[in-house]
């Protein structure tokens, strides 16, 4: 060892001079390519490396390490390495392959000085691990789409890789969703229906609440057209609604087995429960990862820079035009930072009048954002009043056209609201003066706000319908009986045709829009409308707010629609393949790309929105359930009160009589006793 390096050791160290200067670096060679210099041995990392070599025999002589004796101070070290990896396996280490085929040569001689009970376990740790290995290694053959993720991985980067990823753990999200509801509510119905097992249905009579609430009409129009299949297909009406698709169909209160009565309503609720604190758990634990991945990429300006200029490059990319690509997106983002550098150097310099003048302009321009979100909510509420009024009338009044529009008026207003405030919101962010990067998480958060707010004003409209009873009473039942038998199935309707219609609205969209606008890109590039308008991007963040807001749907509707997970899952497996088609034959990649990181944080975050949300209307849901449970339990103990109050006055009547008549038969028997 050099004089520098051995002077930047810390002194009262015992046995640092012994070895040499090779063998103090044999097992750094991965570590450092360069030949060792003077200054570099300077440096804190390799001080830092070198005073954790010295404590190595303290922490050998304490875990009581076996090794060979010796008298090198090398093979201590040595000795005191493999003790650390033991625990591991080599291969997780950056050394190269002599270094590593000698600490194994190591390990193996040290197993020679182990009890045998010490060799077992270790060899029997190796076995294990090496199982664990290959098991998660045949698993990843199984892995859904597996082949066609890595293959727009290899084409377009990891930013859109993790937007179908993404995709395909909503698809096994609601597959397990579907499977819940299927075991605890769908399958004891399917044995006992079809005679599988030795079960009978029970129906226990409700002694609490009114015969009148508990009744759900199925209406029979007779003749039925043709088209109106089409629409019971569309809705959920109909056919559709005698079904186990909608809640109305589940009117039994339990199956009977030969040692046990399963409880349905239990089971139907508890499945509710279960499904939401999965999804919950399972988002939670997502996100907590990726928060641990954008923390340890948390850094300041300066290091974000070298990043993007030494480590910004996506090694997965394969493609010469995504290469372009990728070099457009770093120099869009470092134009990004400069930009943000520009603003927070110009909010440093800005007057005090400046500085009102701009939270005026952005208190305005807020109130304008509410003021577009409060006429949006208005216009859906409206449009779900003018349905329901309407949707009363029988098909036979109306033409195929009509009726289908007034079924459809709310998703129709929901979508169009969806596809204009998104572009609102961007024209008024320009006006308020902020960095690049808080523009677009700005922009994206309005939108997100907006989408699953729609479900909300959607839930709470029919919620006010349903408990709306003008001239009827709602006493008996606690909401409107004579309008809406089964409310829970009107609300499961609703999300179904949501859930049907944004579906129609993807598929219209990549067909009648993205492909003959790929083919005038294409075929008619000369024209400067066809120049203005360009190709389709594939933007990330719509795409993904786009299945954010479906999955709401589908956890909103499975309790009122316990087969709405199923379709959900069909639903995403379509769009997966319509998305895949989209990107590679009439979509350009976006180029304000996402890192794979970055994007799946940013994902699952507004997935956890979305779930939140959807707690939200369920829970009151429930909570109405339970209420109108407990109101018909107290009407019917007030009428109970009421006929044992009648009991008592009778009861009490009938004793007066009885005295009565007891004192006129004694009177009588001492008058008769008297004249004897």
């Amino acid at each position: 060892m050099s004089e520098s390096s051995a002077s930047a050791l810390p002194p009262g160290r015992p046995g640092r001079q012994p070895f040499s200067h090779s063998e103090n670096l044999s097992l750094d060679s991965s570590c450092f390519s360069s030949p060792p210099v003077n200054f570099l041995q300077e440096l804190p990392s390799y001080r830092s490396i070198a005073r954790k070599r010295t404590t190595i025999p303290t922490r050998e002589k304490q875990s009581g390490t076996l090794l060979k004796p010796t008298d090198s101070y090398s093979s201590q070290l040595e000795g005191g390495i493999t003790e650390n990896i033991n625990s591991q396996s080599i291969r997780k280490y950056a050394l190269n392959i002599s270094e590593k085929r000698r600490l194994r040569n190591i390990q193996e001689t040290q197993m020679k000085y182990l009890s045998e009970w010490d060799q077992w376990k270790r060899y029997s740790s190796k076995s294990w691990k090496r199982f664990i290995g290959k098991a998660r290694e045949m698993t990843t053959h199984l892995e859904l789409w597996r082949d066609d993720i890595r293959s727009i991985e290899g084409k377009f980067g990891t930013g859109i890789q993790s937007y179908f990823s993404f995709l395909r753990f909503l698809v096994l999200l609601n597959l397990v969703i579907f499977m819940i509801i299927f075991m605890l509510v769908l399958l004891p119905v399917l044995l006992t229906k079809y005679n599988i097992t030795n079960s009978t249905f029970v129906l226990i009579p409700s002694k609490d609440t009114d015969v009148q609430c508990t009744v759900y009409p199925i209406s029979s129009s007779g003749l039925i057209y043709f088209y109106s299949y089409i629409i019971d297909l569309l809705s959920g009406t109909g056919f559709l609604e005698e079904t186990c698709l909608f809640y109305g169909h589940y009117t039994i209160d339990g199956v009977k087995f030969q040692n046990f009565t399963y409880d349905l309503p239990l089971a139907y609720l508890l499945s509710t429960i279960a499904y939401l604190a999965l999804s919950l758990l399972w988002i939670v634990k997502r996100s907590v990862e990726g928060f641990k991945i954008n923390l340890i990429r948390s850094e300041e300006h300066f290091q974000s820079y070298c990043n993007k200029i030494f480590a910004g490059w996506d090694f997965c990319i394969t493609n010469r035009s995504m290469a372009d690509l990728k070099h457009s997106s770093l120099r869009y983002e470092l134009r990004a930072d400069l930009e943000e550098e520009r603003i927070r150097q110009k909010i440093a310099e800005r007057t005090s009048e400046e500085t009102i003048r701009i939270y005026s302009l952005r208190l305005f321009l807020n109130c304008i954002v509410l003021a577009v979100l409060a006429a949006c909510f208005y216009a859906i509420y409206r449009a779900t009043i003018f349905s329901q009024e309407h949707m009363k009338k029988e098909i036979d009044k109306m033409v195929f056209g009509e009726n289908l529009l007034i079924l459809y008026l709310p998703s129709i207003v929901i979508t169009l609201a969806n596809f204009i405030t998104p572009m609102i919101f961007a024209k008024i962010i320009h006006y308020e003066d902020y960095s690049p990067g808080f523009e677009i998480r700005l922009t994206i958060l309005r939108c997100v706000f907006m989408r699953l707010a729609t479900i909300c004003v959607l839930v709470f409209t029919l919620g006010s319908k349903i408990t709306s009873c003008d001239n009827y009473s709602c006493e008996l039942c606690g909401y409107n009986q004579k309008l809406y038998p089964c409310w829970e199935t009107q609300v499961g309707q609703e999300m179904y045709k949501l859930m049907i219609f944004d579906l129609i609205i993807i598929l219209a969209v990549t067909l009648f829009v993205d492909f003959p606008r790929k083919l005038l890109v294409t075929y008619c590039s000369s024209w400067k409308l066809v120049q203005c308008w360009g190709q389709q991007e594939f933007a990330i963040p719509d795409n993904v707010l786009g299945i954010v807001y479906g999955q709401t749907i589908c956890w909103i509707g499975a309790f009122f629609s316990p087969l709405l997970p199923a379709i959900a899952t069909l639903k995403l497996i379509i769009i997966f393949y319509v998305k895949e088609i989209s990107l590679l034959y009439t979509c350009r990649p976006s180029p304000r790309q996402f890192r794979a990181s970055n994007s799946n944080f940013f994902f699952l975050l507004v997935l956890l929105i979305g779930l939140c949300l959807a707690i939200i209307p369920l829970t009151i849901s429930m909570a109405r359930l339970i209420m109108f449970y407990f109101i018909a339990l107290a009407g019917a103990h007030k009428r109970v009160v009421v006929q044992l109050r009648e009991q008592l006055s009778l009861e009490s009547r009938d004793k007066r009589y009885l005295i009565q008549k007891l004192t006129e038969a004694q009177r009588d028997m001492k008058n008769r006793l008297d004249w004897q």
